[in-house]
């Protein structure tokens, strides 16, 4: 008898036929108020889940008594609750590699859009407000040449650093766990402290994920540590930052600007005062958002859960 996959996110048609053929599968509508029961009342059928962007806790997976393996549509894994999984035995998988570069795209279109002003003055040309010659009020600031500070040397960093050090001829100084021999070497970079990213970088930018250590790492005393010319950018997880000190720090100008792609909830609340910040570039966390990444991404989850279906080690275990 094949085992029972409850699918939370829509798969293409071809993944969910490639799916079906390994196992009975269920799709289960998580959005709305309803949605997160409908799911539990689908747990306890399920050995395998597969889906992203639902918090998925002790709590929640108590009824899942059956449940083997939870394919992640997602790198970033802060949604589950690891120790509990562990406890219980089981697998769990992510997507790295297929949105490295994707979301690197991401995080140097919110460089260029926040250095260049390129959403505020587009929308006073949308807005017939482009009367006469911009002067120096509505100048940008160049980057090319600048300084990139990267918090997180990962994959996404690399590639991050890749477009910095090779398209605009960026100086590109990090900050890790450890220094990086081949990526000092292939990108002329220096590993340093945070507090020196910080006042060094003209850009500074988010590529590490949400962990109990990296919770509110950048702060009303990191901000301050910033250049007042500096640019802000995070595409790694929203609580990362301490949401209040970085409207603070925009306000007040302490910083220049800020590229967002990500925030402490989501949705953005429609009444942030992030939103009424012409300095702010906001996008609705796309990092990995194009056809082509998130159906790579869909159909690694898919090999996830079919190699931990038949037992064997899926490619991409976290634990």
């Amino acid at each position: 008898m094949k085992k029972h996959v409850v699918l939370y996110k829509k798969l293409s048609p071809e993944l969910l036929a490639r799916l079906q053929a390994e196992a009975q599968v269920t799709f289960v509508d998580t959005t709305g108020p309803e949605g997160r029961e409908r799911l539990r009342q689908a747990l306890p059928q399920a050995h395998g889940l597969l889906g992203a962007s639902l918090k998925l806790d002790a709590n929640l997976l108590a009824g899942a008594s059956q449940l083997q393996a939870v394919s992640s549509v997602s790198v970033g894994v802060d949604n589950y609750d690891l120790a509990y999984l562990k406890q219980r035995g089981i697998v769990l998988t992510n997507t790295p590699d297929v949105l490295t570069q994707t979301t690197a795209d991401t995080g140097f279109a919110l460089v260029l859009a926040a250095a260049r002003r390129v959403v505020e003055l587009a929308t006073l040309v949308r807005n017939g407000e482009w009367t006469k010659n911009i002067g120096p009020a509505q100048f940008g600031t160049d980057v090319h040449g600048k300084t990139l500070g990267i918090i997180g040397m990962g994959r996404i960093g690399e590639a991050l650093a890749q477009r910095g050090h090779f398209g605009f001829d960026m100086p590109i100084i990090y900050n890790s766990h450890s220094p990086k021999p081949a990526v000092d070497q292939r990108f002329n970079a220096r590993h340093v402290s945070l507090d020196s990213l910080l006042q060094q970088a003209d850009f500074v930018c988010l590529t590490l994920p949400l962990t109990a250590e990296t919770e509110k790492l950048i702060g009303a005393r990191q901000f301050a540590l910033m250049r007042p010319g500096s640019i802000f950018i995070n595409i790694s997880r929203g609580k990362v930052v301490d949401e209040a000190a970085l409207i603070n720090a925009l306000q007040s100008r302490q910083i220049r600007a800020a590229g967002l792609d990500v925030f402490e909830r989501e949705p953005l609340d429609p009444h942030s005062p992030l939103l009424q910040l012409d300095n702010v570039v906001a996008t609705p966390h796309i990092g990995s958002a194009t056809e082509e990444t998130r159906e790579a991404m869909a159909r690694c989850a898919v090999d996830n859960m079919i190699a931990a279906l038949r037992g064997e080690t899926p490619p991409n275990r976290v634990q």
